[in-house]
Order: structure tokens, then C-alpha cells, then sequence
């Protein structure tokens, strides 16, 4: 046998301590951290040990960093603490070291005036805090509907191993024997409220039955869209998406996730690696083919930007073109997200559509998407009481049978919004798809719902409504509020969609024929602040087409009189927020954020 000569290289279970001279293992927590001799060694690796660590921790084993959006706070995100502890159980088996840390958490429900106005503040202390620690990898933990786009454009731009860990969708909501769906359930019942068609009892009963458990929404919302968005995208283990908070699968899902980073940081298997321009494209179609949300198109763009990917409002279109529509979720459809785990989940889905797919894109599994769901099965459901092989109905269709061929979000341009605009085609009339019609225009939402009251307010059916000021710097944010609520003398006789055009997005768990994300928006002098009532807009969905039938002699005339709106706030956030977020069509980032950063270790602290 031939001697081997020694070497000064670390192996696992050696301890650096006192003065003894600090070997490279490549691994920034050891090299820059943990194992540093003297004076820094001391105090990182000493004030540590006062949690309980003992000496191992510091042999140069992988540092997983468990960024937590966990807060009382966010309701989707409260369960996030328990879902942790499973990570860090992963991590310990696999021979990894687990620190959990808190970031900021954005409740959709709660948080003023929009969550939208703090994704970016949420990415920046993502991002801060995996570069300014001893980490070499890092699951993000997210739920609510930013706080996974918020988490993936923080670590994007600090490209180090990362796994994406959502908490889940709720339990299907009850009411009357019925299952009814988290926001989708909260429009409707809203309208019928106001329409005469529903008591105040009733109201309050539903309210009760809608959010039985812990979890995010549970109807194809935002939240669901970005979970199905990650997984498409590589960044969750395949079928965790849709697993339901409260079942044990997503707490297993969880500990293999914390097994899997560290051999992802063995591996070296980047976020950069997996955010490739085809993994985009598999996510656009994905998101077609399970009719995901709106905001998912600003969220995809914003991460494109921060991993430096080219992605447009022109890619996403012409790959969501021609997608069929296969999964079968409120607010478009029928049913609920856990509904939709148990037919088969995104797997089921994306084994559907596999022809359309960029089937050899890497994901953090260490294979391709088309090798993590080659054996997936779409499962049909036996209705209640029904035996074995009896009738059955489907969740998600399968290819040749689906619930329509390019219903995916659309892209609109025309002189109304040069540089863009949205809708969901699944969920809108198919009446409304082509129309003509005298806009109504309100330069507020405040003015709106006062004005949506009035029994003497000019509106019929034919009218579109239009909504000014309610983009990323008009608001400030970009609230959901792009959906709005039917005219109640509309309402009271039947009238259940209209065409309404903003700069603002709307929530995922709502529906109608909703044109949304006009950029440029009216606060930086769009065409869109131009409007004025009574004038004439033609929409065109399949001819992808927003124009206002003014003369451009007209609008030169109004845009010479239009003034700028004051700005929302001169201090704090908000100012900082006004002063460099891009428009829509750009992912609604800040400016100086876009593009990666790296992982490079800053300047010593002592």
C-alpha cells in the first residue's frame, strides 16, 4: 500500500481553536467565519457556543442559514416556526449546521397599504443577511403571496445554494355544506351582500368557515401561483407546492429540504444555475396551464432582473400562447388547492404539458424538471360516496381534453399602454374579451367606492371602468384593487363582470374581465392619466390589443395640461420606494437593486 502524505486540509470533525493556522475548505462560514485563528476565531466561534453549540458545529460543515418570513402577523406564515424545526432536522442529518433567522414578513391581509410596497425592502434584508453572515447555503421559508417573490429576489442576488420552502395552502374553506375559497368566496359574497342576495348572517357565517387552518390561500391566488411558481421555476423539492400546511407531507418535504441544501452546498449547485432562461419559460407555461395569477408576470420579472436573466412582457406572452388550461381551481374554476394535491399537484400538471417544456432545465433536486416528473400521475376523484370505479371527475385535465387553449395571462399594448398591460384571460367573461364601450374614470379607489354606491351614478353594463394613480408610484405600491367592486345598482339587477383598466394589480383569488398593470402608469404621465369619461376604449384580448379611439391632436393637448400628482410621503421607505421603482413591465424593482451582487465577504467587524 502506498503512503499517503498528510495534508493541512480540514476534514469534518476537526476543530480550528486558539492560534493553530486556518485552512481553506472553500466554504465562507469556515473560512472567513468559524475558522479564523486569534482574536475573530475567538469571538465568532465564543458567542456562539452561549446557544448550546458544541465544538462540532465549527468543524466546516456546511452553515445553512433557515431565513424565516414567520410573523403572528402574516396568517399564511404562522405555522412557519414549527415547519422550521423540520428543516433544521434535515440539516442536522445530512451533516450540516442549521441557524434560523428572521426577516421581514408581509401580510397580504393586514399590511398597509399593500404588501407590494415592501417586497423590495424584503428582498434587501434577504439579501443583507445572507451576505453579511457565516452562510453557505440557505432555505428560504415563505408562504404569503411577496414574501416568496421577496425571498427569491433576495437570494438571487446573492447566488448561493438555496432551496425554497412554502408553508402551504389552508384546508378548503366550509359554508353550508359547500367548499368555498379563500378571497374568491370573499368577492363573491361581497357582491351578493350588496346585491340583496345574501344576509348579514350569512356574511358572518362564511367568514367563520372560510380560514379553518393555518396556511395561505387556498384557491389558484397569488400565494398558490408563486409556490407553483418556485417549483416550476427548480427551486422546491418536486410536489411540495401544493401540499396542504396542516398535512405531515409538507413537514416531510421540509426535513428533505434541509437534507437537500447541504448537498446542494457540497455540490456547489447555485441559485444561478437553476434560474436559467429556460427555467423562466417553463415557469410561464406552467403558470398558463394551472391559470396561476397576474402578479405572478411582475414577480417573474423582478427575479429575472435580480439573477440577470433577459425576460419580457414579450416572452411571457408568446410562451403562455397556445398552453391549454388544465387545472380546474377557483377562481376560475371549481375547486381548491388541496383538492388539487390530492389529483396529482404541479408534477401531474407539468407531466401534461411536458412537449412544451425545456425538459433538460436543472433544478435543486441535482436533476432535470422532465426527470422529476416522468413518473407523475394525474389522479381523478371518485365524487363523495361513490365506490371504487365509480363516476369520477378532474381536477387537472389531461392534455386533450382541457378547459381551454391559450387562457393564460395575456399581454395587451396599444397607445393606451405602449409599454404594457395584463389580464387573466381565464378568469374573464368570454362576452368581454372583444369590447367597445365609453370609459367612467376615477382618479382614486377612495373616489370609487364612494361613488360605487350612488343609485344615480351614469354606468351601465357597456361601461368601462377606469381607475388612475394606482401603480407602484401613484399609490405608493400598487395595490390589489384593480378588481373593482360592481356599481351596486349594476349588481342589484344581475350584472356580475364589467371591463375595468388600471395601473393597479388585483388580488390572484379574484376573477373578471380585469385589464391590469397599464404601464406606463398615470403618476409618471401614462396615457392612462390622459382618460377622461366619455371617451371611447376598445379592448381586443386575442387581438392583444388596449386602445383609446382618441385623436392623438387630443391627447398632445391633455398631456400639456396634465400636472404630476404630489408625492405620497418625503421621508422613510415610502420616499425611497417612489424615487427608484421601476414600472411594471420591469418587475416593479428598485433600480440600483437589479442584478446580482454576490456572496463576497465584507470588511472584518472588529
Amino acid at each position: 500500500m502506498t503512503d499517503v502524505p498528510p495534508t493541512n486540509d480540514p476534514v469534518e470533525g476537526d476543530v480550528l481553536a486558539g492560534e493553530a493556522a486556518p485552512a481553506s475548505t472553500g466554504r465562507r462560514s469556515f473560512d472567513h467565519w468559524f475558522g479564523e485563528h486569534g482574536r475573530n476565531g475567538f469571538i465568532h466561534r465564543s458567542w456562539m457556543k452561549s446557544q448550546g453549540f458544541s465544538e462540532e458545529a465549527f468543524d466546516g460543515r456546511p452553515v445553512i442559514g433557515i431565513c424565516n418570513t414567520w410573523s403572528e402577523l402574516t396568517p399564511c406564515n404562522a405555522h412557519l416556526r414549527r415547519l422550521a424545526d423540520s428543516v433544521k432536522r434535515g440539516v442536522w442529518q445530512a451533516g450540516g449546521f442549521p441557524l434560523e433567522f428572521p426577516v421581514m414578513s408581509l401580510g397580504e391581509t393586514l399590511l398597509r397599504p399593500t404588501a407590494m410596497l415592501f417586497r423590495n425592502l424584503l428582498s434587501m434584508d434577504v439579501e443583507e443577511s445572507l451576505r453579511g453572515n457565516p452562510l453557505d447555503g440557505v432555505v428560504l421559508l415563505t408562504g404569503c403571496d411577496k414574501t416568496t417573490p421577496g425571498s427569491i429576489m433576495g437570494a438571487a442576488s446573492v447566488d448561493l445554494p438555496t432551496v425554497v420552502v412554502t408553508g402551504g395552502p389552508m384546508l378548503n374553506g366550509k359554508f353550508r355544506g359547500c367548499d368555498i375559497g379563500s378571497g374568491t368566496a370573499v368577492w363573491r359574497f361581497t357582491q351578493d351582500l350588496n346585491a340583496g342576495r345574501m344576509s348579514a348572517e350569512d356574511f358572518a357565517a362564511a367568514e367563520a368557515g372560510q380560514s379553518r387552518s393555518n396556511g395561505h390561500c387556498m384557491t389558484m391566488g397569488t400565494a398558490s401561483t408563486m409556490a407553483c411558481m418556485a417549483e416550476a421555476l427548480g427551486l422546491q423539492l418536486t410536489g411540495s407546492a401544493a401540499i396542504p400546511a396542516v398535512d405531515s407531507r409538507r413537514y416531510v418535504i421540509a426535513q428533505k429540504s434541509g437534507q437537500r441544501i447541504v448537498e446542494m452546498v457540497r455540490e456547489d449547485l447555485k441559485i444561478s444555475d437553476v434560474l436559467t432562461r429556460d427555467a423562466f419559460a417553463n415557469a410561464v407555461r406552467a403558470n398558463a396551464a394551472i391559470g396561476g395569477s397576474t402578479n405572478f408576470v411582475i414577480h417573474l420579472l423582478a427575479i429575472a432582473g435580480r439573477v440577470g436573466v433577459d425576460v419580457t412582457l414579450d416572452d411571457i406572452d408568446e410562451w403562455a400562447r397556445g398552453v391549454p388550461w388544465l387545472v380546474d381551481l377557483q377562481p376560475s374554476g371549481k375547486y381548491l388547492m388541496e383538492d388539487f394535491y390530492y389529483a396529482g399537484g404541479l408534477p401531474a400538471v407539468l407531466k401534461e404539458i411536458l412537449p412544451l417544456l425545456k425538459t433538460d432545465a436543472i433544478t435543486v433536486t441535482g436533476k432535470t424538471i422532465g426527470e422529476n416528473v416522468a413518473n407523475a400521475e394525474r389522479i381523478e376523484a371518485t365524487y363523495p360516496g361513490g365506490a371504487p370505479g365509480s363516476e369520477t371527475y378532474a381536477v387537472i385535465r389531461p392534455v386533450g381534453d382541457p378547459l381551454g387553449s391559450g387562457a393564460g395571462t395575456a399581454v395587451l399594448k396599444g397607445n393606451l399602454a405602449p409599454d404594457g398591460a395584463v389580464i387573466k384571460q381565464s378568469a374573464a367573461s368570454e362576452r368581454l374579451l372583444r369590447h367597445r364601450g365609453k370609459a367612467l374614470v376615477f382618479s382614486s379607489i377612495e373616489e370609487y367606492d364612494k361613488a360605487v354606491e350612488d343609485p344615480d351614478l351614469d354606468v351601465d353594463e357597456d361601461t368601462v371602468l377606469v381607475l388612475q394613480n394606482a401603480g407602484p408610484r401613484g399609490y405608493p405600491g400598487m395595490p390589489e384593487v384593480g378588481n373593482m367592486t360592481i356599481p351596486r345598482k349594476l349588481a342589484e339587477i344581475g350584472v356580475d363582470d364589467m371591463v375595468r383598466i388600471s395601473d393597479a394589480r388585483m388580488s390572484g383569488t379574484a376573477y373578471g374581465t380585469v385589464v391590469l398593470h397599464v404601464t406606463p402608469e398615470a403618476a409618471v404621465g401614462g396615457p392612462l392619466a390622459l382618460v377622461r369619461t366619455g371617451d371611447w376604449i376598445e379592448l381586443d384580448v386575442p387581438a392583444r390589443r388596449l386602445h383609446l379611439d382618441v385623436p392623438d391632436e387630443e391627447l398632445e393637448k391633455r398631456r400639456a395640461d396634465w400636472q404630476p400628482p404630489a408625492p405620497p410621503t418625503d421621508r422613510g421607505w415610502a420616499r425611497l420606494y417612489v424615487d427608484h421603482v421601476t414600472q411594471a413591465n420591469q418587475g416593479c424593482d428598485l433600480d440600483f437593486l437589479v442584478g446580482r451582487t454576490g456572496s463576497a465577504v465584507a470588511r472584518q467587524s472588529h
